[in-house]
């Protein structure tokens, strides 16, 4: 399927508002930005560097949506909204995952070469999370509105808060999936990340 083919279809799904092409063409920012950012990568990945940065900042201004050029971002991802939402050099968003408005997936400040996170297929982040660093968010989980993330998230859970905490776990409970296990395994603790106080 190419990129625009999935991209709309993508969005009728997840957005109920949506009716047709070129009402969505002409109104979803998420897909401006999507489509501006496989130009801005093909310069960033051809070695035209800044031709790719000022590209990406020109979509910027039009969509409220900054996504680095470097960013590895696969088809079939929606945005909604947009507006604010961030997404840093080395971040990799896989197919399926949907990103909602404010939400950053920036670094630490504390990272050399990968410094941002991997989405994997299927999550959805909502609005004003905010993932940290050099982290993993497992497929089909969930991050809640205005999380703080900064360690690995597994695959089929729900995380909210500042720090994220695992608050369910979906699908088949097995006793290595049991939630307390799941949340002691990910060492959640801001403080711990933070090098303690």
């Amino acid at each position: 399927m190419g990129f625009w083919k999935e991209a709309f279809a993508v969005v009728k799904e997840n957005d109920p508002a949506a009716r047709y092409n070129v009402e969505i063409f002409l109104t979803s920012p998420g897909i401006k930005a999507l489509a501006a950012h496989k130009l801005s990568h093909f310069f960033w990945c051809h070695h035209f560097k800044l031709i790719g940065r000022m590209h990406a900042q020109l979509w910027r201004f039009f969509t409220q949506i900054e996504i680095h050029p470097g960013a590895i971002i696969e088809n079939g991802v929606f945005i909604d909204h947009g507006s604010g939402l961030v997404i840093g050099e080395t971040a990799i968003v896989e197919s399926g995952v949907k990103l909602y408005h404010g939400v950053t997936l920036g670094g630490t400040g504390k990272d050399t070469g990968k410094r941002h996170p991997t989405v994997r297929r299927g999550a959805l982040i909502s609005a004003h999370a905010q993932l940290l660093g050099p982290i993993e968010i497992g497929e089909h989980a969930k991050i809640g509105a205005s999380a703080v993330v900064t360690k690995d998230v597994p695959t089929a859970v729900t995380v909210v808060g500042i720090p994220a905490k695992i608050v369910r776990v979906h699908g088949e409970i097995s006793p290595e999936r049991e939630l307390t296990k799941l949340e002691r395994a990910r060492h959640v603790s801001f403080y711990d990340h933070m090098g303690g106080i």
